[in-house]
């Protein structure tokens, strides 16, 4: 908006320039023009009167005055007699028939010319005037002037020149000066951008409005606070339920299971006993499902970043989960740089983002093959990548795997919200997570996460 209210002053104010200057060039060369004609006229006019009755006499004419004219003004001055013969010519010899010129027609039937031609002998433009030599209503022959119009031309020239420039002037001050009004008038709408930024990224955060700000914007302004107050609200309402529910479930659910665990025991082998093996499968998923709710709420509403050794933490999770990989012949490899990776992250984040990581990779790999976690630093980032041998994804199946409870087939093992809290704890922490294909099968997840100094 600014640039638009910045074109609209240039346009506007050159319009008006184009309005006032041109009209002014015009007047201004045209009424150089007039005086600079009038001036040779006047002067044609004297010596034709000075002439005049050598001509009606016959007498030998005298070409003192002619030529002193022409050398103080640089011009020349023809004279004819009434047939266009020229009698007097300060450039050229005389005898010519200049009677063919319209100029010159036109003064020996009784009338005045004037004009400006360019002469391409001289390569300048050349004023003559033409008047007759005439008493006693006769007109005896005609003298024309030829003056150099070179010095009226660039006195034109210059002074249009000289209004390109003010204009220039003009429109440079008018865009520094609306570019300022038009930073302006357009800050509390930028105000107002900034904030719905704010929102659309999850800070809904209300920033006061700007004292300078319209009605209609500010009122605007308004508006959207009011509603990202009251959507905050909501999103804290339900984050605290589903934290707190899954919270007190957690209790109930493993009583149930040391009930149900109880009752196998007493029940032994049989029906009854396999169908409470089943119950206690379910209150286990369930169980599954109460905590990965609980760290999906805490990923939601996470604490403020901490430095972290991202490579100390994978080194021990990596530990950790050595002997569940053993279980099922899968071989875990670290490779990492020598020394600590710092990395900005939420605590406690790195270490849930890699058990979840590992355990879908563990799943899901066959027995024999190696599940990779490489960690590096790639410029002002630390980039942790875990890769599998498992059956991989295709396109459709890695968009819906970051989806909260996707887990692909009713028969896949987990709750579905792993990869979600991995997310939600890496962006949280500065980073991102995304899916690609391993090289040779299987998939690679990389996420990465802002260094620290």
């Amino acid at each position: 908006m600014t640039r638009r209210l910045l074109l609209g002053y240039l346009v506007v104010t050159l319009v008006v320039l184009l309005v006032l200057e041109i009209p002014l060039a015009f007047f201004y060369s045209q009424r150089e023009q007039e005086r600079f004609t009038a001036a040779a006229e006047r002067d044609a006019v004297v010596l034709a009167s000075y002439y005049e009755d050598v001509l009606d006499g016959g007498a030998p004419i005298d070409p003192t005055q002619a030529e002193r004219y022409a050398a103080r003004t640089q011009s020349r001055v023809v004279v004819t007699d009434s047939e266009g013969i020229s009698v007097l010519d300060t450039d050229a010899a005389v005898g010519r028939n200049f009677s063919t010129r319209p100029e010159v027609a036109q003064a020996l039937a009784g009338e005045r010319a004037s004009g400006i031609r360019q002469s391409k002998t001289l390569n300048t433009d050349l004023l003559y005037v033409a008047v007759p030599v005439a008493s006693g209503g006769s007109v005896h022959g005609m003298l024309r002037l030829t003056v150099d119009a070179h010095e009226v031309t660039e006195r034109i020239r210059g002074f249009w020149l000289s209004l390109v420039a003010m204009a220039a002037v003009v429109l440079g001050a008018v865009a520094v000066i609306g570019w300022a009004v038009a930073r302006s008038v357009t800050r509390p709408l930028r105000e107002l951008q900034a904030s719905a930024s704010r929102f659309a990224d999850g800070d809904l955060s209300v920033a006061p409005v700007h004292p300078d700000a319209p009605a209609e914007i500010a009122a605007l302004a308004d508006t959207m606070g009011g509603m990202a107050t009251r959507l905050d609200g909501l999103l804290s309402a339900q984050r605290a339920f589903v934290s707190d529910a899954s919270h007190q479930l957690r209790s109930p659910l493993t009583a149930l299971r040391l009930r149900l665990e109880n009752l196998s025991a007493e029940l032994g082998e049989g029906t009854q006993g396999a169908e409470v093996e089943a119950a206690i499968d379910e209150t286990r998923r369930l169980a599954d499902l109460v905590s990965d709710l609980l760290k999906l709420a805490r990923a939601d509403q996470p604490p403020p970043a901490e430095r972290t050794d991202v490579a100390a933490i994978a080194a021990d999770r990596i530990d950790t989960w050595s002997a569940v990989a053993d279980g099922v012949d899968v071989t875990l490899r670290l490779d990492r740089p020598d020394g600590a990776l710092w990395a900005s992250a939420v605590p406690g984040s790195v270490e849930q983002i890699l058990d979840n990581l590992l355990d879908n990779a563990l799943q899901v790999s066959p027995a024999g093959q190696e599940v990779t976690v490489t960690l590096e630093r790639a410029g002002d980032r630390v980039r942790l990548r875990v890769a599998d041998r498992g059956l991989g994804l295709n396109d459709a199946q890695k968009a819906r795997a970051l989806e909260r409870f996707w887990r692909g087939a009713q028969t896949t093992p987990g709750t579905g919200l792993g990869l979600p809290i991995a997310v939600g704890l890496t962006e949280a922490s500065g980073g991102g997570l995304s899916l690609a294909d391993r090289p040779g099968g299987g998939l690679l997840v990389e996420l990465w996460l802002p260094c620290s100094a």
